[in-house]
C-alpha cells in the first residue's frame, strides 16, 4: 500500500508536463522578451496562456498536442523574426498545463471553450491557427464552427482522418475507476481524449466542407504516430478551402515543430495576409 501511495504521489506530480510560472519568467527574461503569463475564466473553466509580441499585430494562435502545454511553442514565442510581424498566443488546452488540469474534454467541448477564449482577445486583425498533432483537429473544428473568423490554418502533423486512427484497445480500461487513478499526471486527460478522438473525427468528417480558410499542411513523411496519409485526406475533403498548400518534410517523424523548427518558422513568416 505504501508503494502504491508513493507511486501516485510521485508520478502525479512529475508527469504534469507543464512549465512553472517561475521558469516561464526566467525563460523569457533571459531572452529579454516581453511576455504575458495569464489566465482567463471561461464560464466554469480556466484557460491559461502566454502572449508575446505587439498586441495590435495579427495573431498566431498556437494549440499543442496530447499531452502537452503552451511550452511546446516556446521557441516560436521568442523568435525575433516572428515577433516583428505577429502577436503570438499559446494556450494550455483544457485539461492540461494550468487549464483545469486533469479534467478531460472531447474535441467539440474543447473547441467551444477555446473559441470563447479567442473572442475575449480579438484585436480586429487576422487570426492564424496553428495546431500540432491533436491541436490539428482542434483548429479544424474551430474553423468549421466559425468559418470566417480565421485567416489561415497551419496543420502540423494533424490527426484529421478517422480511418487513420487506431486507438489502443487498452485505453478504456484506464478511463474507469480505480485504474483511472493509476494513470499519472497529464497522461490521464491525454488517454481520455485520444480514446474519444476517432469517433470525434468520424462525426466531424461530414462538416469538413465548411472550411473556407487558406490551409497549410506540414507533415513528416515517416510519421508513425499520425500517418502521412492524413495530408491526402485533407486535400481531398477540404473541398471549399480557399487554398491548400502541402509542405511534406521528407523522412521526418511526428516531432517536426522541434526538429524542423526553421522550416515551420519560415512558413509562418510567409502566411497570406
Amino acid at each position: 500500500m505504501c508503494l502504491l501511495i508513493s507511486y501516485l504521489l510521485v508520478c502525479q506530480s512529475c508527469m504534469r508536463m507543464r512549465t512553472s510560472h517561475s521558469k516561464t519568467k526566467t525563460f523569457f527574461e533571459t531572452s529579454k522578451i516581453t511576455f504575458k503569463d495569464s489566465s482567463i475564466n471561461i464560464e466554469d473553466k480556466t484557460i491559461h496562456y502566454i502572449q508575446t509580441g505587439n498586441k495590435n499585430n495579427p495573431t498566431l494562435f498556437f494549440i499543442h498536442g496530447s499531452p502537452g502545454s503552451w511550452d511546446a511553442y516556446k521557441e516560436y514565442l521568442k523568435d525575433t523574426l516572428l515577433l516583428k510581424k505577429y502577436r503570438m498566443i499559446a494556450i494550455d488546452r483544457p485539461g492540461f498545463g494550468y487549464s483545469n488540469f486533469g479534467n478531460s474534454e472531447n474535441l467539440f467541448e474543447q473547441s467551444r471553450t477555446i473559441e470563447l477564449f479567442i473572442n475575449r482577445l480579438k484585436n480586429n486583425k487576422n487570426i492564424y491557427l496553428i495546431g500540432h498533432s491533436y491541436g490539428g483537429p482542434e483548429i479544424v473544428k474551430m474553423a468549421i464552427n466559425k468559418p470566417k473568423d480565421y485567416k489561415q490554418l497551419v496543420i502540423i502533423a494533424g490527426a484529421i482522418d478517422p480511418d487513420a486512427e487506431n486507438p489502443e484497445k487498452w485505453r478504456p480500461f484506464f478511463m474507469a475507476k480505480p485504474l483511472r487513478y493509476l494513470v499519472p499526471g497529464a497522461l490521464r486527460p491525454a488517454n481520455d481524449e485520444l480514446w474519444w478522438l476517432k469517433n470525434d473525427l468520424k462525426v466531424m468528417k461530414s462538416s469538413l466542407s465548411k472550411i473556407v480558410a487558406d490551409v497549410v499542411i506540414i507533415h513528416g513523411t515517416k510519421d508513425r504516430l499520425v500517418p502521412y496519409s492524413n495530408a491526402a485526406f485533407i486535400s481531398k475533403e477540404f473541398v471549399n478551402a480557399k487554398s491548400i498548400e502541402l509542405l511534406p518534410i521528407e523522412n521526418a517523424d511526428h516531432f517536426i515543430p522541434w526538429t524542423h523548427y526553421e522550416i515551420i518558422r519560415n512558413k509562418l513568416l510567409n502566411l497570406k495576409e
